[in-house]
């Protein structure tokens, strides 16, 4: 398993490898300082099975570059590591494609346990409460100390909100697909392609899931089953799984 680390703090930058080495056996990690270094590594050598971004690079937005990669490795897992557990900063780095979000503050084995689900085909959102102004209700100032406990304490408690399991949304098979596929972050067109539909029965089971899910977006549905999974202990029914 190769990963690749992108933050511009060398201490940062040495705690996660610390951890991550500690995922598994055979565990290949690489860190970069900038931006400009990931290109580089990825070009001369795409075969990475996952990615930790920052969002606070020196070189360039965090951002940015996480929708370049998304582009342009698409089969590249990413996960955001930052020092900020912002509601708006999780619902936009999902929204633009990442598989993870994951708070500085974070204990080692929340990291490895979100590391865990990422690579199992999950996505992995922090316990986060939304208010009225799409922030977190209890927000808490980052731990300076980062670097010498790796990742610090877990995030804000509370949900994100508090929807059905899984198995109990009562989907339809054709919904189950639908979602599957729009956890893949698939538009409508591609969704519909790949299951040989309209695009207008694609919206029709799109629109009939986030009501089960009780959320208005795709992201926000997103979001409500990456709480899902780590309220029933990361498991993942089979057809989440995408094929890699």
């Amino acid at each position: 398993m190769k990963v690749l680390l992108i933050d511009d703090h060398p201490l940062i930058l040495s705690a996660l490898k610390a951890v991550v080495q500690g995922f598994g056996e055979n565990v290949e990690v690489k860190g970069v300082e900038t931006a400009a270094a990931a290109r580089t590594s990825l070009a001369a050598d795409a075969d990475f099975d996952l990615a930790l971004l920052d969002l606070q690079l020196g070189d360039a937005d965090g951002f940015e570059l996480l929708g370049e990669l998304r582009n342009t490795y698409p089969a590249l897992p990413i996960v955001v590591v930052s020092a900020s557990d912002r509601t708006s900063d999780v619902i936009r780095s999902i929204d633009m494609g990442a598989m993870g979000f994951v708070p500085k503050r974070a204990s080692n084995e929340t990291l490895l346990e979100a590391l865990r689900l990422v690579m199992s085909g999950g996505i992995y959102v922090p316990p986060m409460s939304m208010d009225s102004t799409g922030g977190t209700t209890n927000p808490r100032p980052m731990n300076p100390s980062l670097a010498s406990h790796a990742v610090g304490h877990h995030a804000s408690q509370g949900g994100f909100q508090k929807p059905p399991t899984l198995a109990g949304l009562g989907l339809t098979p054709r919904q189950t697909d639908v979602l599957a596929l729009l956890l893949q972050g698939k538009p409508n067109k591609l969704i519909a392609r790949d299951l040989n539909v309209s695009v207008e029965t694609v919206k029709d089971h799109v629109a009939a899931v986030l009501r089960a899910l009780n959320v208005s977006t795709r992201t926000q549905a997103v979001l409500a089953v990456g709480q899902m999974q780590q309220q029933s202990g990361g498991s993942l029914p089979s057809w989440q799984r995408p094929a890699r």
